[in-house]
């Protein structure tokens, strides 16, 4: 037992993990967006900045509590979500895709020019107050936030629009209403991770939340499975750190990390535990189970 509250307790590997849960929180907003709606988002990343930057000022200038900073945050990156998605939405595929990639480098842009940002120098001195404790309860409660939009009317409507988009607006759904609401509500939870994220790094610089961090996030929850949390929450495991394992070999670490990259869309194209139903395989679990318990009972009977 104190070996293992010894693991958890070592600085590096504390701070790996609680950037692993930070990055699944983000990933899941994601995940609502690109997994369960269907909707390309290209810019992810730039609603992460904007929850980043809004809970670090309210900490630096305010001294607000960090919990309350970090929910401000992913309220500052929700309504960001909100306004870009109310004229873009009516877009569909690569040009949606687009827009949002487009969004993500106008802020980061933004708050380079900014003197309040720090501007290219990047914003210092945040308090260090995100914990691994903390992250694991958000991330535990964001996941099952996911569950109930899944078992929810909400959800269903989304995957209908995944699935027809024109057959769920025959239906009498309101396509762009559940659109812009779901956006808002994936864009929330990069806004709760960015916060996390600002003050366990306790740095920011415009650079750290680029096109290439973008497309990272789009990894893990297209590694993962496209419309599987248990997908997201592998993919986002195994991607975060799969670069720290192979640092034993630290000069080719990033080509084995493509090339494993590259191997997993070839045979797995749809994700480690794409066209999974956990659900269905726990029903039949339990029934083979109770069938086998049924069964013994038979046969004590017969006996």
């Amino acid at each position: 037992m104190e070996s293992i509250f010894g693991f958890f307790s070592d600085p590096y590997i504390n701070q790996i993990l609680t950037l692993t849960g930070v990055y699944l929180i983000t990933a899941l907003g994601l995940h609502l967006i690109t997994g369960l709606t269907g909707l390309f988002s290209f810019g992810h990343a730039g609603f992460m900045s904007i929850g980043a930057y809004t809970a670090a000022l309210l900490s630096l200038n305010l001294g607000t509590p960090f919990i309350l900073n970090v929910f401000i945050g992913g309220l500052a990156a929700g309504l960001a979500g909100m306004l870009l998605a109310f004229p873009s939405m009516r877009l569909t595929g690569d040009y949606l895709g687009i827009t949002t990639l487009g969004f993500a480098e106008i802020i980061r842009i933004v708050f380079i020019n900014l003197d309040i940002t720090g501007g290219a120098r990047g914003l210092a001195g945040i308090p260090r107050d995100t914990s691994l404790a903390i992250v694991l309860v958000i991330a535990t409660l964001s996941i099952i936030c996911m569950y109930c939009i899944y078992d929810s009317r909400f959800g269903r409507a989304l995957t209908a629009i995944r699935e027809d988009e024109l057959a769920a607006e025959a239906m009498g759904i309101n396509v762009l209403f559940y659109k812009v609401k779901i956006f808002a509500t994936g864009t929330f939870f990069a806004g709760i991770g960015g916060g996390l994220y600002a003050h366990l790094i306790q740095y920011l610089n415009p650079a750290d939340f680029g096109v290439s961090r973008s497309f990272e996030l789009l990894n893990y929850v297209v590694l993962g499975g496209l419309g599987s949390v248990p997908g997201t929450i592998l993919g986002t495991t195994v991607l975060s750190l799969a670069p720290e394992f192979l640092r034993f070999v630290h000069e080719y670490r990033m080509l084995i990390y493509s090339a494993l990259m590259v191997a997993m869309m070839i045979f797995r194209p749809h994700g480690l535990l794409g066209g999974i139903n956990f659900r269905k395989l726990l029903f039949d679990l339990i029934q083979r189970i109770k069938s086998r318990v049924t069964l013994s009972k038979d046969a004590r009977r017969g006996q």
